[in-house]
């Protein structure tokens, strides 16, 4: 059960940061809610032991961390 809400809730913040990015640069709120997602779904990847998207997840929070570290630095 806990597992199943790791990987929604990481889905849910995925998309939420797609939508309210449509058409503009990239925020820091965006990379925020990406970052968040990224993290959980990573989370979830590893309970499911999944190497793929383990990887594939870690990797997409490593990039929209480093995206929050520029946004913060400006």
């Amino acid at each position: 059960m806990l597992v199943a809400v790791l990987g929604v809730l990481g889905l849910v913040f995925i998309v939420a940061g797609w939508i309210i990015s449509v058409g503009k640069e990239v925020p820091l709120r965006l990379s925020l809610l990406y970052f968040t997602g990224s993290v959980l779904l990573t989370v979830y990847a590893v309970l499911e032991a999944d190497l793929i998207f383990i990887a594939l997840n870690s990797l997409a929070s490593i990039f929209s961390g480093i995206q929050i570290l520029k946004a913060l630095k400006k």
